[in-house]
């Protein structure tokens, strides 16, 4: 069996990637020559990568044909919220061009293979409270160009599926986070701060975005076992919530994460405007009960241990 994953170099393919190695599938992998392979260098003998940009159809056609893989893990994307409304057009021209030529691709090759569409849960956009625990079937709200971004990816990937019958399947995945995970993402921007401070690198001062935002955290290696079920129990045509189970705010996780350094006491919190967006999604909460029910998938990862492997991720890195 063959998976190709789009994004392999990024956080989620490389856990991914790992993953399916260990169930014996054969892994391929698209880059393009500037992407940093950091997060793959001890995978390099075990997967075999090949050069696509996702905005360039032809090289994406190319690509399908040349692998015919039986899973397809569409994860690459311009996944940074904040930089999609400094970068709009190719935020959006990135995440539904991209997609729109991997699923032609899939088409015009005339394969089979079941094809993961990664969207997110920022399609919800800011939910009422009364909406909490998020279901599929809650209102889209997108407040940010990512958001609108995933929502177009997420209806041409069903389009796709009631058009033509490619078994696209869709995750609306929830906050998840670990190790090699980009350093402007929250906990790791976090995690990064303290292991500078640790090291004397920075001056004991850890800057903050919005603290006030509730969102449920999962581990990535959690998140790339949920992938593989949902590629192999979930039906084409549909949507799942994936998402962990313990919920908090971005302070409490802050809190939570500070416990592991020796310097807690010493570190001063200070809001840094430039880390504020234009408008936020402040209640993250999913339903997951649709993709358990499907899959019998339970998160199994204690948070506290994602922030402390992040933590020495860092602490091996700066």
């Amino acid at each position: 069996m063959k998976a190709l994953i789009t994004g392999i170099t990024g956080f989620v393919g490389s856990h991914l990637a790992e993953f399916l190695l260990k169930k014996d599938i054969e892994v391929f992998g698209t880059y393009r020559w500037r992407s940093p392979r950091d997060n793959i260098a001890h995978l390099m003998d075990r997967i075999t990568l090949v050069h696509c940009d996702i905005l360039d159809a032809k090289s994406v056609k190319d690509c399908i044909s040349e692998v015919k893989p039986d899973f397809i893990f569409h994860l690459a994307a311009q996944s940074y919220v904040p930089a999609s409304f400094n970068a709009p057009h190719i935020t959006i021209q990135t995440n539904v061009n991209g997609t729109l030529n991997i699923l032609e691709a899939v088409r015009e090759a005339k394969i089979n293979p079941v094809i993961h569409i990664c969207s997110s849960s920022e399609v919800y956009g800011q939910v009422k409270k009364e909406e909490v625990p998020i279901k599929e079937t809650n209102q889209f709200r997108p407040a940010s160009p990512y958001a609108v971004s995933k929502v177009g990816e997420d209806m041409i990937a069903l389009q796709y599926h009631l058009s033509y019958g490619l078994k696209t399947i869709r995750s609306r995945m929830f906050t998840h986070t670990g190790p090699r995970r980009g350093e402007v993402f929250v906990v790791s921007a976090f995690a990064k701060q303290i292991a500078r401070i640790e090291k004397g690198i920075q001056e004991p001062v850890l800057k903050v975005g919005n603290l006030e935002s509730v969102r449920t955290f999962a581990d990535v290696r959690d998140a790339v076992k949920a992938y593989w079920l949902l590629v192999n129990k979930c039906e084409p045509g549909e949507v799942y919530n994936i998402g962990g189970k313990e919920t908090m705010t971005i302070k409490e996780m802050l809190d939570t994460l500070l416990t592991f350094s020796p310097m807690k006491d010493r570190i001063r919190i200070q809001v840094d405007p430039k880390l504020l967006r234009p408008s936020d999604v402040t209640l993250q909460i999913p339903d997951i009960s649709k993709f358990v029910k499907a899959t019998g998938w339970q998160p199994e990862i204690k948070f506290r241990d994602t922030l402390k492997d992040t933590l020495d991720y860092w602490r091996e890195r700066v």
